[in-house]
């Protein structure tokens, strides 16, 4: 294989190939298979948000870190409904 950072067609055919391996993948999965890896996803995303919490406090209690982590979703949730947070990205000509 070249060496895909110094080539961009190659870099962007491994990842159209990856997408497309996806794509195949998840259309072949039941309905119950989706929401089980929509779970597992969504746990994995949890645990990195813990794990990050507490590495930024400098702590190592689970607890505390659980607590830091429901801070900071329901400052993002305030945030979001007062209209302070868009969803859609804004493009600047």
């Amino acid at each position: 294989m070249s060496e895909l950072h110094k080539d961009p067609a190659a870099l962007k055919a491994l990842q159209d190939d990856i997408y497309r391996e996806r794509v195949r993948r998840a259309r072949g999965m039941s309905e119950e298979d989706r929401l089980a890896a929509g779970f597992e996803l969504t746990n994995s995303v949890f645990e990195r948000m813990l794990d990050g919490a507490m590495w930024q406090l400098g702590i190592t209690d689970r607890e505390e870190g659980w607590a830091e982590v429901r801070r900071r979703l329901e400052r993002l949730r305030q945030v979001e409904e007062a209209g302070r947070f868009s969803k859609t990205r804004k493009v600047e000509p």
